[in-house]
């Protein structure tokens, strides 16, 4: 029995394979999204100097192909001193703690109230859906911005600010999906047996409900990263001197004539992070819906 299920799992992961890999996008999104991750993780290994090292007189020397550079410092220094691309390195460890905490946050809260207000319907459903209603009223960022206004900058309140204005779209994923679900047959026949309204939305209801929200934690984690970093960029974020790509950027917006590198690399290392997780996001979308599997 236990083979006949492995085989089963194996030739699943085969399909799902295939026509994930059919989308070359896809695969792109995978291969930066790895390849950030391993940065990430290898961070203190592969950085060729500490975050918050600064050396005297080694003032926005540029990149190595500019003229002036040095194979010391391959992307440069910054107007302090700093190795630019020891800081891009740590700033994708940052990066991968505030995505993985802001999505873990937003998908459990989200989850929640999505299950409750989706499962129950009449006046929770009305209670939850208003108070998501306020939350979509406000654009994110702006929301974001007030809420860390209100509770003071930092890491940590920029991850709650930014968990909290992503809430209602984990919300009204799941609500959709318990509606379409649960007057499905065998939720009917999970009430007959006399299963519990919490038994029935946690095993029953929620792993259908896993793909989708897959999906969603995937392009979860790229809007907060780039949320955050909008939020460190306006100074009401992760403060200086943490190596964090928006920090980096706002603190390099007096030199973007003078050293436009210090602008140009942590806007690429955004733009790579947050494009990879968008095509891997929407490749795990086509693949796991057969309604988009062609």
């Amino acid at each position: 029995m236990n083979q006949d299920s492995n085989i089963t799992n194996i030739k699943l992961l085969k399909e799902f394979w295939d026509h994930f890999s059919d989308n070359k996008g896809a695969v792109l999104g995978l291969a930066l999204v790895l390849g950030f991750i391993i940065i990430a993780l290898l961070a203190p290994v592969i950085a060729p100097h500490g975050s918050s090292e600064i050396f005297e007189g080694q003032l926005r020397i540029p990149p190595i192909w500019a003229e002036g550079g040095t194979t010391s410092f391959l992307l440069g220094t910054d107007d302090l001193g700093r190795d630019v691309l020891s800081r891009l390195i740590y700033g994708a460890q940052i990066s991968l703690f505030v995505g993985i905490s802001i999505v873990c946050i937003s998908a459990v809260i989200g989850t929640i109230l999505g299950l409750l207000s989706g499962y129950f319907g009449g006046k929770t459903d009305a209670v939850i859906m208003r108070f998501i209603d306020i939350l979509m009223a406000y654009p994110s960022i702006l929301l974001a911005i007030i809420v860390v206004s209100v509770i003071g900058p930092g890491l940590m309140n920029a991850v709650l600010a930014v968990s909290l204005v992503s809430v209602p779209s984990f919300t009204r994923l799941i609500r959709a999906n318990v509606m379409e679900i649960k007057n499905l047959q065998y939720i009917q026949a999970a009430k007959t047996f006399g299963a519990s309204p919490i038994r029935i939305m946690l095993k029953e209801i929620l792993p259908n409900c896993m793909a989708t929200l897959i999906v969603q934690v995937t392009l979860g984690l790229s809007e907060g990263i780039l949320s955050t970093a909008a939020l460190g960029f306006l100074g009401l974020g992760v403060q200086a001197p943490t190596p964090e790509w928006g920090i980096m950027l706002s603190d390099a917006r007096p030199y973007i004539q003078s050293a436009p590198w210090l602008v140009t690399l942590p806007g690429l290392c955004i733009l790579a992070v947050v494009l990879g997780l968008n095509l891997f996001g929407d490749g795990l979308r086509d693949a796991l819906d057969p309604k988009l599997k062609r």
